[in-house]
């Protein structure tokens, strides 16, 4: 389970969190949902321990994202917004690299990766050096990485940005199996279609601020909109946000 509570973020003179605050359930799809620079992945950032709150807390399994940073890596899986790869190892290679870093070894390992390659459909490329990945490959294979130790917590910045829609379907197929399996996951998107088709609690970010959270349905009933997307844009244009 993840929660935020008042979070706070500048950097310099730019306000990128004020005194937010959400939570996130085990067996949960909840989507961090907001316009670009509405302070989505700074909020991730915090959470997976990259960047510090200037105040406020945040735990992951009761464990605070600062003062016990080591034991929350532990607990997730990250996607972050730069997929991050060694150019120069394999699909295979950087997915193994960081499951010996998680404490795997040996035929868990190897099993796990196995696993992970035929489930994002990695095969073609698995044994090939990550320079020169597509974009959407890069994406798969860091999402194997992020799931190499079976995390109960999963953060996703944007996941299926760069993937063309046969990779996306694979990948809200993924999302849903996990939840299934208990996981906590939170992804950041401005994708409403991306949003209502996987998300069972939303977050609406505004300049920092939460402006909404609910289900899709509670957000549709608050804002009496019949959809999610004009029930999106009725929290922004209200500036208000909905109770």
């Amino acid at each position: 389970m993840i929660e935020v509570h008042a979070i706070s973020k500048r950097f310099g003179q730019v306000r990128a969190l004020e005194s937010a605050s959400f939570s996130c359930a085990d067996g949960k799809i909840t989507g961090l949902l907001g316009p670009n620079g509405a302070g989505k992945s700074t909020a991730l950032r915090i959470l997976y321990t990259v960047i510090r709150a200037d105040s406020g807390s945040a735990t992951i399994d009761g464990l605070d994202v600062h003062k016990d940073s080591l034991r929350v890596r532990e607990r997730i899986g990250v996607l972050s917004d730069g997929a991050g790869l060694y150019p120069n190892l394999s699909a295979r290679e950087n997915v193994a690299y960081f499951g010996r870093l998680h404490g795997l070894s040996g035929r868990e390992l190897d099993a796990r990766i196995d696993q992970l390659v035929e489930l994002l459909d990695i095969t073609g490329f698995a044994d090939r050096r990550a320079k020169g990945f597509s974009h959407g490959q890069r994406t798969k294979v860091a999402l194997a990485r992020a799931l190499v130790h079976r995390p109960p917590n999963l953060l996703l910045d944007e996941p299926s940005n760069g993937l063309d829609v046969m990779a996306t379907r694979s990948l809200r197929d993924l999302l849903r199996r996990v939840r299934a399996m208990g996981v906590c996951v939170l992804f950041s998107s401005h994708v409403m279609q991306e949003v209502a088709a996987l998300c069972d609690e939303i977050v609406i970010i505004d300049n920092g601020h939460v402006a909404a959270s609910g289900t899709p349905d509670g957000l549709r009933a608050a804002s009496g909109k019949d959809s999610l997307e004009d029930a999106f844009v009725s929290v922004l244009g209200s500036g208000e946000g909905l109770a």
